[in-house]
């Protein structure tokens, strides 16, 4: 077993002899881990997870003004070297109400954030079934922790909903308000049993993607390929037609950038926020330049696919325009249209496509009474000093959930084989 590190995460590996991959030699990695033992994924298959980090444009919050971030702009070189939280930064609230969503299509899903005396309860939502579950706990943890984690769902596309409920004394609450969310691991299937898969970068100068409207391009010696492009012109967009399982795209996060929508094929229009989120005294100048996702989607098949993202700055302006003081939402005519860029993109590319049917069950999860290799039922929180704490989980739903919890982050990582690919960037001034 390999030890791999990044600024902010230890990641146990393993390397295969079947496929390795090392797509960049810089300090950030994705990590995308072949699953060795699962429930409701093919054990054979090319499994892997993707890292949605609390910036990416695929998380929804509903209300971002309710949210508080670090500044990853004060980072020397975006490195958050010696920080607790995946790229150094997290979206923490004290909102009662407060909500985050995602959805992703696959069979597992793990949420890290923080706990301690500050911390109240929280619920998380998967389709039909609600989890309530604590993160308050007499000690703080200082590192991200596992607040959940299920690898019991059915193959299909959930819909995952995160809420602050606050203190709640008959869930053995005794502490405040706070929740904090720093990132989420889901898995996807790239390619079938017996299949190889590789991923394919195409830099935002590559010329299988087209342009429509005016784009600028910024430079920097940390770039991917050296460079990125942006637009703030409304109805401007950029289309790839590519062949793949999966596929995604990648930029940077900023108050200047704004909606964007985003067409899959003949797939209904998507539509995303590309706004950092951050207030307070650096919401103006906050970018979170290390790549975020700006769009996810797998299962795909072996024909050609098309996708077009297109800068909607025509519907709104700059989210964020507050002060330290008194933080308050802009008016409409304080900024200029809205901005949307392109790092890359990022295509897995298998040896032998096969999509999963996806199931049709009402229920989210699969009984983990049918699946051998489960995690505990009980939600559990892992401490820093990787000491467990059991933390009780109330389903409050009629259905039955039956989730798979990890008892320790590193358990489902020492049942995996792991690859690496992530790639650096660092934003200039725009």
């Amino acid at each position: 077993m390999n030890y791999e590190t990044t600024p902010s995460l230890l990641l146990l590996c393993a390397r295969p002899s079947t496929m390795e991959l090392q797509l960049s030699a810089h300090s950030y990695t994705y990590c995308a881990l072949h699953l060795t033992r699962s429930i409701s994924m093919d054990p054979s298959a090319v499994n892997w997870n993707v890292t949605v980090d609390d910036f990416d444009s695929v998380l929804t919050y509903a209300d971002q003004s309710v949210w508080d971030t670090p500044d990853p702009s004060s980072f020397d070189n975006y490195s958050s070297t010696g920080s607790p939280w995946i790229r150094g930064t997290y979206h923490a609230t004290k909102t009662k109400g407060a909500t985050v969503s995602l959805n992703i299509t696959g069979p597992a899903v793990y949420i890290y954030g923080n706990t301690g005396p500050d911390f109240g309860s929280y619920e998380i939502q998967i389709d039909s079934v609600t989890i309530r579950q604590s993160a308050y706990s007499t000690t703080a943890s200082n590192a991200s922790t596992l607040l959940y984690g299920a690898a019991n769902l059915s193959y299909k596309t959930h819909n995952i909903v995160l809420k602050n409920l606050g203190a709640l004394p008959e869930n053995g609450d005794k502490g405040g308000d706070r929740f904090l969310l720093d990132y989420i691991t889901s898995t996807i299937q790239v390619a079938p049993a017996g299949a190889t898969a590789k991923n394919v970068t195409f830099e935002e100068t590559d010329a299988s993607i087209s342009y429509s409207g005016t784009w600028g391009k910024n430079t920097g010696p940390v770039f991917s390929g050296g460079g990125t492009t942006f637009t703030n012109g409304d109805q401007a967009s950029f289309s790839i037609t590519f062949k793949g399982s999966s596929i995604m795209v990648l930029g940077d996060k900023k108050n200047d950038h704004g909606l964007y929508s985003v067409v899959l094929d003949n797939r209904p229009a998507e539509m995303y926020d590309g706004v950092s989120g951050c207030g307070g005294a650096f919401g103006l100048t906050c970018e979170q330049q290390v790549p975020t996702i700006k769009y996810l989607a797998s299962n795909l098949d072996g024909s050609d696919h098309k996708l077009t993202l297109t800068n909607q700055a025509g519907a709104q302006k700059s989210f964020f325009g507050m002060s330290p003081s008194q933080p308050r939402l802009p008016t409409m005519n304080e900024y200029a249209y809205t901005v949307l860029d392109l790092d890359s993109i990022v295509v897995a590319v298998p040896s032998v496509y096969g999509p999963r049917q996806l199931s049709s069950d009402a229920s989210p999860f699969v009984p983990t009474s049918s699946t051998p290799g489960s995690f505990s039922t009980a939600a559990t929180t892992a401490k820093a000093s990787a000491v467990t704490n059991t933390v009780g989980a109330t389903p409050t739903s009629a259905a039955s959930p039956g989730p798979a919890m990890m008892r320790n982050p590193l358990l489902l990582l020492t049942l995996s084989v792991v690859f690496l690919f992530l790639r650096p960037a660092f934003r200039g001034q725009r």
